[in-house]
């Protein structure tokens, strides 16, 4: 089943805009868009530049997340593990790489260095008070049912 699909506006200084690589990638890769080459050192964290500014729709959030074949191959990922650009943001789209591995990493102007899932979220309206309703669960969590 396909969900819907959304208008999104792109300005890009690369030219590039990001790519759903398959039919059925829920994210789209967005690229480095950078003069030279950046190295990360291991445990180095850094903004790298996309070129891309972008309008997106009010209702909806663009979340900015870590490449799996980076993670597992080289230990690169997100700093704040999944980013969000908010709607009403249209400054240049940076992505905060870190490197965990040992080893440097290179990265070039057109690499593939994130991803990006479009979702649409509600405000909350928050009511203070004195209590909260009860469940079967109540307060459990971090590991409470176990891994069997």
């Amino acid at each position: 089943m396909k969900s819907g699909n959304i208008n999104i506006k792109i300005v890009s200084k690369s030219g590039q805009i990001p790519a759903y690589q398959t039919a059925g990638s829920a994210g789209a890769d967005i690229r480095a868009c950078i003069n030279e080459p950046i190295i990360l050192m291991p445990g180095q964290r850094c903004l790298v530049p996309t070129g891309l500014f972008v309008e997106i729709p009010e209702g909806v959030e663009a979340q900015i997340r870590a490449r799996s074949g980076l993670a597992i191959k080289h230990g690169i990922g997100l700093v704040n593990g999944v980013g969000t650009v908010d709607s009403d943001y249209r400054g240049e789209w940076n992505v905060p790489l870190i490197n965990f591995s040992d080893e440097p990493f290179t990265i070039n102007n057109g690499d593939r260095i994130a991803q990006v899932v479009f979702s649409t979220y509600c405000v909350a309206n928050f009511t203070l008070t004195d209590k909260i309703d009860e469940t079967d669960r109540g307060a459990g969590g971090f590991g409470h049912t176990g891994i069997k």
